[in-house]
Formats: C-alpha cells, sequence, structure tokens
C-alpha cells in the first residue's frame, strides 16, 4: 500500500491516526486491490498513474479511462494467447515423453 502511496497512485490521499500512522479504508484496501491487479497483468505504471489520474480527476473522461482500460485488456488476451500457444507446444513435448516412457515401462 505505501509503494502505490509514495508513485503517487492512490485515488485518495491517506488519512492519517494523531500517531501519524496510516489509516487505510476499505475503500483504499480496494483500489489499492485493483492496481494490483493492474499491474500483475502487465500494465506500466505510467499507464496506472495516468488511470488514477483519470479516476482523481472525477466524472467527464470515463471514455478516456474505457480506452486505457480496453486497450490494457487488448494486450493481456493477446498475452494470454501467445501463453496458450506456448503451453499447447509445451503439451506436445510431454506427451512425447510419455509415449516414450511407457513403452519403455511395457517392455
Amino acid at each position: 500500500m505505501r509503494y502505490y502511496e509514495r508513485a503517487g497512485l492512490m485515488r485518495d490521499p491517506v488519512a492519517r491516526a494523531s500517531s501519524s500512522h496510516r489509516r487505510y479504508t476499505v475503500e483504499d484496501v480496494r483500489w489499492v486491490t485493483f492496481l494490483t491487479k493492474l499491474r500483475l497483468t502487465g500494465m506500466p505504471i505510467r499507464e496506472m498513474a495516468r488511470y488514477a489520474e483519470l479516476v482523481r480527476a472525477g466524472e467527464g473522461n470515463e471514455a478516456e479511462r474505457l480506452a486505457l482500460l480496453t486497450e490494457h485488456r487488448r494486450r493481456v488476451l493477446a498475452r494470454l494467447d501467445e501463453v496458450q500457444r506456448n503451453l499447447t507446444a509445451i503439451n506436445v513435448k510431454i506427451s512425447i515423453y510419455q509415449d516414450i516412457y511407457q513403452e519403455r515401462v511395457v517392455r
């Protein structure tokens, strides 16, 4: 959470207790959870910062938010397709080795 705060990605300023400890709200946690999903799916920090900036700006820029997320989804789907193709190749190789192993065990 502190990483996202230091990177300027928080939607709202984080509240502080009188002891100066951070007080994260449920909404802060939800926001960081979503940011984490964006990051884990490969969204660059600069795009995450742009998205956070748009959200902080409030209503009126939903089309830009939609475009940003739609483009990210397109890239994620392309990577998933590539991973699936690579997994298929691995499965073929595994099948070959399983067949070889089965032939040796049967003998």
